[in-house]
């Protein structure tokens, strides 16, 4: 459990209730929470789950594996891999699910690790190579997390959309990510459900499902009194897709829209959200929808504010060791062959 707020007698006085019926170890200050690792700064705090991560590629045999810069890549093709690879199905999924855990710092890895989700079911050897990749990517960017720091409590969102990008089914990835300030506080990459007949009715659904979680944050801000007095800017780079929200006029190309994605305009006349233009190279939600070269790619996990902890932060544990005590081990499994 992790009890916070402003007002210290009132925290003390739930602990010191708690502690007659439950026996209770109050660590102080907090460095670990649910295998987080927290890291004070002098403006703020960093989490990073490093100690998880090390064990991650422990597990697979990938602790001293050869660092790569990106975790996933365009140039995989079906025929791409071999079919002598060994592949254990329980032990794709074990890892698999363990990785998706991790992206709770690392949206940096939340695509790639999405991708490798959709193929529990069946794993083939293409997978296992994608799932080796990211492994590697992992062990070079294992000190990896986000910072979060004081900065103006103003909400704003970014969305974009790949479309067509399975090549098997023709489904498309949405994806966005959310700041409150500077920190980057949530983000999302789902396949999309359906397959869409255009790019705008892929950004439009992105735009859709961008806007539940912007309204959903700012009824949840209400209850920490900071409530967003403005419209929260979500920022789209398609066009269309931005006339089709503000001025939804339906045609014989937009009828098969589902009606459920048009309560957008309804948001945008409240002034809850305001739909702004960015330009597609300026767009961070780019890393969460497509595979991307290594520049493009660190670029925006730079916007993203995913950083490496150097060490260089006052009060957090320096090494992975010191934390082994109280964060998640996973089960011994054998090594990827």
């Amino acid at each position: 459990m992790l009890i916070t707020g402003n007002d210290q007698p009132t925290i003390q006085h739930t602990i010191t209730k708690l502690q007659d019926t439950f026996s209770l170890k109050e660590p102080k200050p907090l460095s670990l929470f649910l295998g987080i690792r927290i890291s004070h700064m002098p403006n703020g705090i960093f989490l990073d789950q490093q100690q998880y991560a090390h064990d991650i590629l422990n597990s697979s045999g990938f602790l001293n594996c050869k660092p790569i810069l990106t975790p996933s890549t365009t140039a995989f093709s079906l025929e791409a891999a071999s079919a002598a690879l060994s592949i254990t199905p329980t032990h794709y999924r074990q890892l698999a699910g363990s990785l998706q855990y991790l992206t709770i710092t690392r949206p940096d890895i939340a695509f790639a690790t999405n991708q490798l989700c959709q193929h529990m079911h069946d794993p083939q050897p293409i997978h296992l190579k994608r799932l080796k990749r990211l492994l590697r990517y992992i062990k070079g960017t294992i000190s990896y997390g986000l910072p979060l720091i004081r900065s103006r409590l103003i909400l704003q969102s970014y969305v974009d959309a790949d479309w067509a990008t399975d090549q098997t089914d023709r489904k498309s990835i949405s994806g966005f990510c959310t700041f409150l300030g500077h920190n980057l506080i949530s983000w999302s990459v789902k396949k999309q459900v359906t397959v869409a007949r255009s790019s705008i009715e892929v950004e439009y659904r992105a735009l859709a499902s961008a806007t539940s979680d912007v309204l959903w944050l700012r009824r949840l801000l209400v209850d920490f009194d900071a409530a967003q007095t403005s419209p929260t800017n979500i920022f789209c780079d398609n066009i269309s897709a931005m006339t089709l929200a503000n001025n939804p006029v339906f045609h014989a190309r937009t009828k098969h829209i589902e009606i459920d994605y048009h309560f957008i305009i309804h948001h945008i006349r409240s002034k809850e959200i305001s739909v702004e233009h960015i330009h597609s190279a300026d767009q961070p939600a780019d890393i969460l929808t497509k595979s991307l070269s290594v520049t493009r790619f660190q670029e925006l996990r730079s916007k993203l504010t995913i950083v490496p902890n150097d060490g260089a932060f006052a009060g957090g544990c320096k090494q992975p060791s010191s934390c082994a005590h109280d964060t998640f081990h996973l089960t011994a499994a054998a090594p990827l062959t």
